[in-house]
């Protein structure tokens, strides 16, 4: 389950793909299947969202895990590497590593 609260301090990683419209879908697609059959089996994930633009443009994912050691240790994982470099063929990739330091939820 996402939790995000600055309490919890996970790393949180959001990941942007730069994609052609026509390609969008091939790559929620293959995301999908690298975290199914791969990262959500890692020690240490939490959790991750796929979101895609209105547009066709972008697929973006926001993940959870433990620990930056986590993470690394996942990437370094042989299983996932073909749909990254898949994904990579057909999309531009800028990750980022993040923590949160605020929520704000509406005012009653």
């Amino acid at each position: 389950m996402t939790t995000i609260s600055k309490e919890a301090n996970f790393l949180t990683l959001i990941n942007v793909f730069t994609v052609n419209p026509a390609n969008q879908q091939r790559l929620v697609d293959l995301l999908t299947l690298a975290t199914e059959n791969s990262v959500k089996k890692v020690t240490g994930f939490i959790s991750s969202s796929l979101h895609k633009s209105i547009d066709g443009t972008k697929v973006t994912m926001y993940a959870q895990w433990k620990s930056t050691e986590d993470y690394q240790n996942m990437r370094n994982n042989p299983t996932a590497s073909p749909y990254l470099e898949e994904a990579l063929e057909i999309a531009k990739f800028e990750p980022g590593m993040y923590e949160v330091v605020e929520t704000f939820l509406p005012s009653n």
